[in-house]
């Protein structure tokens, strides 16, 4: 479950528009808006990323990365959870035959 954020996500964008549009330093906008200014700042430089203004991960690959690397994590559990099964029902099988 998501962690729920302290700051409106509609507030970010409004304060990453204002820092594009008008040129004002984040720090500036943030303390107009009432945001820490390095919430501002890593949520503009997201921003940056998402339209192509600047190298990174885009926030869709970022999402994708965590799905995938939960996905592995549950087929890892489970490979687990067979390995386990497997030698059990051997040593089984070893002890039906040894009668």
């Amino acid at each position: 479950m998501p962690r729920s954020r302290k700051y409106p996500t509609e507030l970010l964008d409004r304060g990453a528009r204002l820092v594009f549009e008008s040129g004002r330093p984040i720090a500036h906008v943030a303390a107009d808006l009432g945001v820490p200014s390095e919430t501002l700042r890593k949520h503009v430089r997201q921003a940056e990323v998402d339209t192509g203004r600047r190298q990174g991960l885009t926030s869709e690959e970022r999402e994708e990365i965590k799905k995938l690397r939960r996905e592995n994590f549950e087929l890892r559990r489970a490979n687990e959870i067979l390995k386990s099964a497997s030698v059990f029902f051997a040593k089984e099988l070893d002890t039906d035959r040894s009668k």
